[in-house]
């Protein structure tokens, strides 16, 4: 068989071609064989993925494959722990070495205006294909769309790949909670990452910044809208709009996450496997787009809106310097658009 007609097979079964199936079960190999599991490594990635790739039951699984549903479910959650701890560290990692650093504030240049882009953030509600009766605070899964869900944050670059991914809480919390409860967000605060690469804006110094909507707190390292409704000023509205141009790469990568794992739109796996499943998702996610995989019909989420969350005691340093730095850059982009 032709590559080309054997990988379009291989992207219908498994969601990915064929030398992208093989990496993954290359590097899972030495794992799965230390597991002693009774099952070929290849064969037991093809289960896996076929679930994620079409959101399969363990009923239809076990029917499938010949195999008992208590193996299923071994083989299942095995991989999906191995492609969420082994993979994540190599897949999915921030871009703090100055060559990827550069290459993706120049990268973010060709779609949105702002200087020093190095990311763009969002929030997503993963839907639970079940929420068990019995499982504690039980309302809180329920997001504002109505569903029961767990609330996925991450950040993606100009590729649309993601270089941090958080699944820390049920999907009715704030976006901003879950960011300042992130990982990220405490490494960001107390200076633990540090991106040296600053620009000048107007005789400043500007460092890499992430991009974001009204949902998360306008800080030194993230800026946001001046308003949902463009009721600030031209500068102001002329940033607003350069700003959401960035932060349509992360918007694409979610939809991409939905569109080629099936399983992340209705997730049916128990509640104590999510948050994994999530994460391998995001992981295979990343190996296709660094194989330039073709990309599927993306995921639409409805639009949103609301206000920017107010400053916490401990932001108010990164918050005052946010507001200048994000009043700074809508006077340079306002300048530069006046004077073509």
């Amino acid at each position: 068989m032709e590559a080309p007609l054997r990988d379009a097979q291989w992207r219908s079964l498994y969601g990915l071609s064929y030398p992208v199936f093989t990496t993954v079960v290359e590097k899972l190999k030495p794992y799965i064989t230390q597991s002693q599991l009774s099952l070929p490594s290849d064969y037991a990635v093809a289960m896996v993925l076929s679930r994620f790739a079409h959101g399969l039951t363990l009923k239809t699984l076990a029917s499938r494959y010949a195999l008992e549903p208590y193996l299923i479910s071994k083989i299942t959650n095995m991989v999906t722990r191995l492609l969420a701890t082994k993979l994540y560290p190599e897949f999915i990692k921030i871009p703090v070495a100055r060559r990827r650093l550069v290459e993706t504030t120049q990268g973010f240049q060709e779609i949105t205006p702002l200087p020093n882009v190095c990311g763009a953030i969002d929030t997503t509600p993963v839907k639970l294909h079940k929420l068990s009766p019995d499982a504690v605070n039980g309302s809180m899964y329920y997001c504002k769309y109505g569903f029961p869900s767990l609330l996925l944050q991450v950040v993606a670059d100009h590729k649309k790949i993601f270089w941090d991914v958080c699944v820390k809480a049920p999907g009715g919390h704030e976006d901003a909670d879950h960011f300042r409860d992130s990982l990220l967000y405490n490494k960001l605060i107390s200076s633990d990452i540090v991106w040296d690469k600053a620009v000048s804006v107007k005789g400043q110094p500007v460092r890499p910044y992430i991009v974001g909507d009204w949902s998360f707190p306008l800080l030194s390292f993230l800026m946001t809208p001046f308003s949902y409704d463009r009721t600030g000023s031209p500068a102001q509205n002329a940033f607003d709009e350069a700003l959401m141009k960035g932060r349509k790469a992360v918007e694409e990568a979610i939809g991409l996450l939905k569109g080629r794992w099936k399983i992340m739109q209705d997730l049916n796996v128990g509640l104590n496997h999510a948050p994994q499943t999530i994460v391998a998702c995001c992981v295979l996610h990343n190996l296709c787009q660094v194989a330039r995989e073709p990309e599927p019909e993306l995921w639409k989420e409805p639009e949103e809106s609301g206000q920017t969350p107010g400053m916490l005691e401990n932001e108010k340093s990164c918050y005052y310097y946010g507001g200048n730095l994000r009043q700074l850059l809508a006077d340079d982009l306002y300048q530069r658009l006046s004077s073509r």
